[in-house]
Parts: C-alpha cells; sequence; structure tokens
C-alpha cells in the first residue's frame, strides 16, 4: 500500500501569535501540477430538501450555510483547508489505514472539510494571556 507523503497543519496561539490574534496553516502534499483554487463562497439559504452535489455523492443541504474561503484541488467539491466567517478553521491530513477503502463512492475526507466550515459555528474570541490556560 502506499503511503501518502506528509502535510502538516499548525495553530499558533498567542504569545507566538501577535495582537492576540490565533495563526492557522497547512501545506499541501497534492501532486505538484495540479491546480489549487483559493475560492470564497458567501453565505447562503437554501430550499427545504434541496441536495448538495459533492465530490462523488450528493447529500442533504442544510437550511443555511456559512460563508467560507477555502483552498482546494480544482477538480473536486470539497478543501484541503479553510475558515468559515465564525472563525472555523479545518484542514485535510492524510490518514494510512490498513483497511482496503470500499469500493463504493462516498465522501471524501475534503468534503467533510467544506462541510465543517460551512456549518460549524464558535463564538470568535481574542486569546489573551489572560484568558488561556
Amino acid at each position: 500500500m502506499a503511503v501518502a507523503p506528509p502535510s502538516y497543519c499548525f495553530v499558533a496561539f498567542p504569545p507566538r501569535a501577535k495582537d492576540g490574534l490565533v495563526v492557522f496553516g497547512k501545506n499541501s502534499a497534492r501532486p505538484r501540477d495540479e491546480v489549487q483554487e483559493v475560492v470564497y463562497f458567501s453565505a447562503a439559504d437554501h430550499e427545504p430538501e434541496s441536495k448538495v452535489e459533492c465530490t462523488y455523492i450528493s447529500i442533504d443541504q442544510v437550511p443555511r450555510t456559512h460563508a467560507i474561503v477555502i483552498s482546494r484541488p480544482a477538480w473536486l467539491w470539497g478543501a484541503e483547508m479553510g475558515a468559515n466567517e465564525h472563525g472555523v478553521c479545518i484542514a485535510n491530513e492524510a490518514v494510512s489505514t490498513r483497511e482496503p477503502a470500499a469500493e463504493t463512492e462516498a465522501l471524501l475526507g475534503m468534503d467533510l472539510v467544506r462541510i465543517g466550515q460551512s456549518v460549524l459555528e464558535v463564538p470568535v474570541r481574542r486569546f489573551s494571556h489572560e484568558t488561556r490556560n
């Protein structure tokens, strides 16, 4: 079985990041000739019982999706990494397993990254020395 090349995520919290900000980043281990897009999607309301076309399958759409900025390979629906309007940052990491992959089409890990960014909310707050434990 081929092992996925390494990719790395990082998060820097104050005092390592300036001005009480949190810094999030990731490199991509995708093939060097594969086009990577950085794309913005506005927040949107969706019709009841509508579907969203992911990379290989369709799933039920939620009533409202948040604004997101994602980095993704141009050929797929999901995201390598990104952030939403509420400050939720998510990245995809390759995971190796000894179990064979199912032969059926399913959601990709990168589809789950985009879905998470589209629907998750957390309170946005600035970090300071007093708020960290």
